[in-house]
């Protein structure tokens, strides 16, 4: 199943985005500040929407996905005065098409809980009546609209398939710092780990078979960038228990030298973690800025190594939503116009912009995404950011 299309109304940056078109490959650009981030956050929050209260490991819910993110005040649009938040997003399977729409707003008493305004679900052109929420139930009952029939296993069954994919939406943003010092930080970790502070922990819980073949996969990549290593694999402390990540390099001793994750190079543990997310699951993964701290030769084939990734595993069609500053990684010409999501900042919110006709003209030409979308994004006033100091 893939994401065809998304529609948000008084989101964060943007007032409204109106069936933002999505593809296989998806890249993100714009400013800084501008909402790549919280484009990506619609997902994740659908994601934690999806997780059934009280589910464990992690308990979501609508209340729990308003509440980890500072509340409704902080969801709604600074540029309007729209009380509602609405997402409305399109799905396939290549059989169904689906639809799901979510409304909802401060309740507006005391405590200002989070109300359901609409949750309508259609498929294929046909409205799910069972499914089409405020209902007659919730008239009698105004507590049921602090819950989504999507959390709920017991009221969404005809649309089941929607929550399992929803809830199984992954996101990387791994921070080497973070899984480097893991034991002086401790155990307080962020809902579902998006910095990858418990990365060697999924590692340690995955099937050793699955295991082993994903570090074999991992560390054939790494051999072509690094060619003294000579085998990845995992590995817990004799005392401790503690999971690590061991490489062994070609050495003058005959058994070689090894290391752990503490003395790999942040680039390094970046390039793992995406190797292993891309194999991990079959759901939409999001990508945040994966070309921080590689090498520009990496970071240009990125696009192809994700690619190649997927297509020589089990889901070689399954989604990807990046996000990037990178005109390097924008630099392969098998990317098309047509998978880049560029916003803009305007003094009414965030706005898509498409190509015009003279970036058409450059891609036409044999320009990349990167040489002729880029630019348009460059903020107004960087030469001129040394000189304020």
């Amino acid at each position: 199943m893939n994401v065809a299309s998304l529609t948000v109304k008084n989101w964060m940056n943007f007032k409204e985005l109106n069936g933002v078109p999505l593809h296989t490959r998806n890249y993100v650009i714009g400013a800084n500040a501008v909402g790549k981030s919280n484009f990506l956050d619609v997902f994740r929050f659908l994601r934690d929407v999806a997780s059934p209260a009280g589910a464990k490991p992690v308990a979501g819910g609508l209340q729990e996905a308003v509440n980890r993110r500072d509340g409704i005040s902080k969801l709604r649009c600074l540029h309007g005065k729209d009380s509602e938040v609405l997402i409305d997003i399109t799905l396939t399977d290549g059989r169904d098409r689906w639809r799901y729409k979510l409304g909802f707003k401060g309740e507006g008493k005391a405590n200002n809980r989070v109300i359901i305004t609409q949750e309508i679900v259609i498929k294929n052109g046909h409205s799910l009546l069972e499914c089409q929420r405020p209902d007659k139930d919730d008239t009698q009952d105004p507590d049921r609209l602090t819950a989504t029939y999507l959390e709920n296993p017991n009221a969404n069954k005809q649309f089941r398939v929607l929550a399992h994919y929803l809830s199984a939406i992954n996101y990387l943003h791994l921070v080497p710092q973070l899984l480097k010092h893991a034991d002086e930080i401790g155990g307080n970790r962020l809902n579902r780990d998006p910095f990858g502070q418990g990365f060697l922990q999924r590692v340690a819980e995955t099937n050793g078979k699955t295991q082993g073949a994903r570090l074999r996969r991992i560390q054939t990549a790494l051999n072509k960038i690094v060619p003294e290593f000579q085998e990845l694999s995992f590995r817990q402390d004799e005392i401790t228990g503690a999971p690590h990540l061991v490489v062994t390099f070609k050495h003058w001793r005959l058994k070689g030298a090894y290391q752990n994750e503490r003395q790999f190079s942040d680039g390094t543990l970046r390039l793992i973690g995406l190797l292993w997310s891309l194999m991990e699951g079959d759901s939409l993964l999001l990508l945040e800025e994966p070309e921080l701290s590689l090498n520009e030769s990496i970071v240009k084939r990125l696009p192809k190594l994700i690619s190649h990734v997927l297509k020589s595993g089990k889901f070689a069609d399954r989604q990807v939503i990046l996000s990037t500053h990178s005109e390097s990684l924008l630099s392969d010409l098998s990317i098309g116009a047509e998978s880049v999501i560029r916003f803009v900042s305007t003094r009414g919110g965030t706005m898509l912009k498409p190509a015009d006709a003279r970036e058409e003209v450059m891609l036409k030409s044999g320009f990349s995404v990167g040489q002729a979308l880029l630019p348009a994004v460059k903020p107004d006033g960087a030469e001129q950011l040394v000189l304020g100091l």
